[in-house]
């Protein structure tokens, strides 16, 4: 099995101002020599601040989203390449909340994830069930539905992460079982080798949904989980700090 690098991610969302930029500087600051990669994503806006901040440390940044065209007439939207020329080199794809507030699809998000490969960027692919799945017992097929659907072909471990994300677990405090998690984590775990045999084993496989630093040591320690995708507790260097330190213990 390839060894895999654990990855601490931060998605800030539709937070941040530059004055929030002073929290990348502790982390940066904070960690000079970290035992596992660690990656902010934040608004647009502060993309290019950030990444400027963060030259030189062991923080990368990323977008949030991307467009699957290379460039044209889409008002409003950000191409992978215009990500990786501010100074990105991941972004996610595919967040629940591009899929419920957008519409988004698998073939959309699959789009998405190719024309962020193809512009240097490592996509961080997101799936993940609701509560009305899970407590009617789809997780599985949810989950591999999506996985098929939103993974691209011919994928190369270094430039995909996966990420799951449950739903109803997403800012709400709740966190599934760690039996639970295990089980959605080997599941992806067991469908990629599947679909790219071994060149599977050195896709990192995240999981999100109301990481903290109370409850990130027991979770790193679940089978497949390579790190965390956290949202609003990677907004302070102190909590995402927590969460990075018990990562690096794992």
């Amino acid at each position: 099995m390839s060894q895999r690098r654990k990855l601490a991610a931060g998605n800030w969302k539709m937070n941040g101002l530059q004055a929030q930029l002073d929290e990348v500087a502790a982390l940066a600051g904070a960690h000079t020599d970290p035992g596992c990669d660690i990656l902010i994503c934040p608004p647009a806006t502060l993309l290019s601040r950030m990444a400027d901040r963060a030259a030189g440390s062991f923080v990368a940044v990323g977008g949030q989203d991307c467009h699957p065209a290379l460039s044209g007439a889409h008002t409003g939207d950000i191409s992978a390449r215009m990500l990786a020329d501010a100074g990105a080199s991941h972004v996610i794809v595919g967040h629940s909340e591009r899929r419920t507030d957008h519409g988004e699809q698998d073939a959309v998000v699959r789009g998405k994830a190719e024309a962020a490969i193809a512009a240097g960027l490592v996509a961080v692919v997101c799936i993940g069930e609701t509560l009305e799945q899970r407590e009617a017992g789809e997780t599985l097929r949810v989950i591999g539905t999506q996985l098929a659907g939103s993974v691209p072909d011919g994928i190369d471990a270094a430039s995909l992460v996966v990420a799951y994300e449950p739903v109803w677990a997403i800012g709400t405090g709740k966190v599934p079982t760690l039996g639970q998690i295990a089980e959605v984590h080997n599941f992806m775990r067991a469908g990629l080798v599947a679909r790219f045999d071994r060149a599977a084993d050195g896709v990192r496989l995240l999981y999100g949904g109301s990481v903290k630093p109370s409850n990130a040591t027991e979770i790193f320690a679940v089978s497949n989980v390579d790190g965390a995708l956290v949202g609003g507790a990677s907004l302070k260097a102190d909590d995402f700090g927590g969460i990075i330190a018990a990562l690096e213990r794992a």
